[in-house]
């Protein structure tokens, strides 16, 4: 029913957007810059309005004991709307994204009111003070790098395992920003959150406590060209050396999931358990005429990582404490030809967790036809996981932005 409402919905706008144009102003964009954009008579408000999606085809074989067991799959990877613009004045930006695919929509239960997961991003942005900007609604939270990478601007076909076992994501909350220049060159910028600490799309309200964020970013050689410190690739070609480094902390106080505001919830016999879940990141984005390295670390503490019944007891669930490193670098062969190549290790507390240690090998080469907005993108995995298990994977994605 209620996705029936939002295509009604979504078909709606567009005709009212096509039909509108006596009170409003229409221009086609470039390739990638949007398929409308929307400005109101007056001038006192702007949407633009963009469409992606990225088509995937995976392989996978047990390399245990020689390659065996073949398992393929395609796959709708993501399908995004988006919305963006100001409202009533330039100071005040708004975005809103809107995930299309089932794997976007995953993760209905009955925190989301059992609904599909819809709403990516629903946020807007107020820059009321010189360098202060207040972010305000649902949006990703200022955690690891890879993470805050749009994944239609990634190097490789999807992020690391670091990121899937250690990032932070969406949350809804108010988020404060602001950049000092600490000379001519070298800026500095903070970002301060304070978000619910359940996740995106939850409904229910808070289970647990709140979730404290903070992030400081050092450009010592300046800022990037077109905000290159977020994305995968030094497709500007960098004419002089730049390099971020930051680092971050994540307090979930009486946090309910295994992964602080990620993962299963923690059941009891007496409702959730909740515990203070803490994560480290530290990261770097180094690019220069064509090369990119990037590289991060992430570890997460939990005061009690064993969920316990009201007379003691383990339920099973477990907080996944541990760490991760993950070392990604490529270079452009020409402006449309990469070679990538990935390390990643994820070591969680075995003593709690009972699992070995991962290490992930990743090879890619990516063709950016018209950057991001369109390219074709393969790479292939190996992952050892305790020595014991070994996996082959393959991966081949188109990107298109409109």
């Amino acid at each position: 029913m209620i996705s029936k409402i939002l295509r009604k919905a979504l078909i709606i706008m567009f005709l009212c957007a096509l039909s509108n144009t006596n009170a409003q102003e229409y221009k086609a964009g470039k390739f990638g810059k949007g398929l409308f954009y929307l400005e109101g008579e007056d001038k006192s408000w702007t949407m633009k309005i963009g469409l992606r999606f990225q088509t995937l085809l995976i392989n996978d074989w047990d390399a245990t004991n020689g390659i065996s067991n073949s398992e393929s799959s395609m796959l709708i990877r993501r399908s995004r709307l988006k919305f963006d613009g100001y409202a009533f004045s330039p100071k005040l930006v708004y975005k809103l994204e809107l995930g299309l695919s089932n794997r976007d929509q995953s993760g209905a239960s009955q925190y989301t009111s059992g609904s599909p997961r819809y709403i990516m991003d629903a946020v807007v942005k107020w820059n009321f003070s010189g360098d202060f900007v207040l972010w305000f609604g649902q949006t990703k939270l200022p955690g690891n790098r890879e993470r805050v990478i749009s994944s239609g601007d990634l190097q490789m076909v999807d992020r690391s395992l670091l990121n899937s076992r250690f990032n932070i994501d969406r949350d809804i909350g108010i988020q404060l920003r602001h950049k000092t220049k600490l000379s001519s060159k070298f800026l500095m910028k903070e970002i301060f959150s304070i978000s619910q600490g359940e996740g995106r799309n939850v409904t229910i309200g808070n289970e647990g406590g709140y979730q404290f964020t903070g992030r400081v970013e050092l450009f010592p050689f300046g800022n990037f060209s077109s905000k290159g410190d977020y994305k995968g690739s030094d497709l500007q070609f960098e004419k002089n050396p730049k390099l971020s480094f930051a680092f971050g902390y994540d307090l979930n106080m009486d946090a309910v999931r295994t992964r602080s505001n990620q993962g299963s919830y923690m059941n009891t016999d007496k409702g959730l358990y909740s515990t203070d879940i803490s994560t480290v990141f530290i990261d770097a984005m180094y690019k220069y005429k064509g090369f990119s390295l990037m590289a991060e670390y992430a570890n997460r503490n939990a005061d009690d990582a064993f969920a316990k019944n009201s007379d003691g007891s383990l339920t099973g669930d477990i907080v996944q404490v541990g760490n991760g490193l993950n070392l990604q670098s490529g270079y452009l062969l020409s402006k449309t030809l990469e070679v990538s190549a990935r390390y990643t290790n994820i070591s969680l507390d075995k003593d709690i967790t009972g699992k070995g240690a991962e290490n992930q090998y990743t090879l890619g080469v990516s063709k950016y036809i018209v950057g991001h907005k369109l390219k074709v993108q393969t790479d292939v995995s190996y992952t050892d996981i305790g020595f014991n298990e070994n996996n082959l994977m393959y991966r081949l994605q188109l990107d298109i932005h409109f």
